[in-house]
């Protein structure tokens, strides 16, 4: 069996997650992401997966493009994982509706 996960797969596995987010984030408030926990819990969630596929893409693909936020990126998985009740709505509603669309482009 092969090992076939290479860049391309983390960063379609990312595109991914960013159009899923895109998709059910359209037209939806921070005071409705607040009051709607399921979503908030996937919203969340996704950001997690976009965090672990970036870390596992390759050091020379993240050195290539260096106009990511890689530590930004990772920084957010842990405060989710690490202070999930604790996290700034306003940080993961701002991410999720410009820092995430604005990402897809620079992928």
């Amino acid at each position: 069996m092969t090992n076939d996960k290479d860049d391309n797969y983390y960063i379609n596995k990312i595109k991914a997650d960013i159009a899923f987010i895109n998709d059910h984030m359209r037209g939806v408030s921070e005071d409705a992401l607040s009051q709607n926990d399921v979503l908030l819990d996937s919203m969340m969630f996704r950001l997690i997966q976009i965090s672990e596929n970036a870390k596992s893409l390759s050091e020379n693909y993240r050195k290539e493009h260096d106009d990511i936020p890689w530590v930004a990126i990772f920084g957010l998985r842990n405060r989710i994982v690490h202070n999930y009740g604790n996290v700034d709505l306003g940080i993961v509603y701002s991410t999720l509706t410009k820092d995430i669309p604005e990402l897809l482009s620079m992928l």
